[in-house]
């Protein structure tokens, strides 16, 4: 079997962690990722060409949200780093979050390889992956997306028409040693199972990505949410 696919998940920013605004302004490059005008620049301008993922956000808002929440620019700056796109693709009505995902068309390659969890890292004795999407995941400060926003980023776009990539899956899946994955094919949207191992990654074309986005109502000290993906074949 082939095209797996890459991690989706979220990250939020309590309004308690508003404070010190200077915090983390070093400017890093090389290993440690861009710097964080280059950073802020890449996303705004990925912001401002692809608008209809997020009518009615302003990125005025992203910008004072992402400069006052120094660990979400160093999550975004990884997802750059290792081959993603982020984004802003949704707004969470419930806690006034903004949602950032991996949008780049096929699974990041710096993000491929990955079987799903540590227990599916620990139990392959050949051909182990060097991480596992859960892990790199939680690295990362996100989560992997659910069936529901993988579904609804399809929405937004044509993404992982090549590749394929791990979602959430439910724990009496898991406790039974299968994980769960999504990919677009035959212009619908698939979800597959397989065993959580699995983690020979193959790529089998550009990585993708994308999310939804209800009505924005947000205020500039709601949280941030950031989503990536990973990808893994067997």
């Amino acid at each position: 079997m082939t095209g797996f696919a890459p991690v989706l998940g979220s990250l939020s920013v309590p309004a308690s962690g508003l404070s010190n605004r200077a915090e983390g302004r070093t400017h890093r490059n090389g290993e440690d990722g861009m710097n964080e005008n280059d950073l802020l620049e890449t996303l705004r301008a990925r912001f401002e060409t692809h608008r209809p993922r997020h009518e009615g956000v302003d990125w005025a808002d992203v910008h004072a949200r992402l400069d006052a929440s120094p660990e979400k620019r160093r999550a975004l700056a990884e997802m750059e780093r290792t081959g993603g796109e982020p984004d802003v693709v949704s707004f969470d009505d419930d806690n006034g979050s903004l949602v950032f995902m991996d949008c780049s068309a096929e699974s990041p390659a710096g993000r491929r390889s990955l079987c799903y969890d540590a227990q599916a890292l620990a139990s392959r004795k050949e051909n182990k992956p060097a991480h596992s999407a859960i892990g790199l995941a939680a690295e990362l400060g996100i989560e992997l997306l659910t069936e529901a926003q993988y579904r609804h980023l399809q929405t937004l776009g044509r993404f992982d028409t090549k590749t394929s990539s791990w979602i959430q899956t439910p724990p009496a899946i898991r406790q039974l040693g299968g994980a769960l994955f999504c990919d677009r094919r035959y212009d619908c949207v698939f979800v597959y199972h397989n065993g959580a191992q699995s983690g020979a990654c193959r790529r089998m074309a550009d990585g993708v990505s994308a999310a939804s986005r209800p009505a924005f109502m947000a205020q500039s000290k709601a949280p941030i949410l950031a989503l990536c993906r990973t990808a893994c074949v067997d």
